[in-house]
């Protein structure tokens, strides 16, 4: 757990793209990220990313801690702890992770890179 001002911060989900919105250009931060909107950019979170049903990402990559997808992702994620498709996905890029769950119904399109990270 990170610390800001000497208190402690959880990773977790802190930040939502709704439906509706549309964001252009990278995004960085401390803690999780909700997208049920459309993200064209670059994203590097340390917490876990939801992509919700209706949420897209059109990136170079994503680097995250973990990720749930259910919408659709255009670009690489690296996501350590693991990645779960679920049926609605699409999936168009690589994938490296330690855990990788893909659901009946989902698509992807790309490689995969499990390494030995014990």
């Amino acid at each position: 757990m990170a610390k800001t001002n000497g208190s402690p911060v959880d990773k977790g989900l802190n930040t939502i793209v709704g439906p509706g919105c549309e964001i252009r250009g990278d995004i960085d931060l401390d803690g999780g990220l909700r997208i049920d909107g459309k993200v064209m950019g670059k994203i590097i979170a340390t917490g876990p990313l939801t992509v919700g049903g209706e949420g897209k990402i059109e990136a170079p990559t994503v680097d995250v801690r973990s990720a749930t997808i259910g919408g659709s992702v255009e670009g690489d994620i690296t996501a350590p702890d693991k990645v779960h498709l679920e049926p609605s996905a699409i999936i168009k890029g690589n994938i490296i992770t330690n855990v990788l769950v893909i659901e009946e119904g989902a698509r992807f399109v790309g490689n995969s890179n499990m390494p030995d990270g014990k």
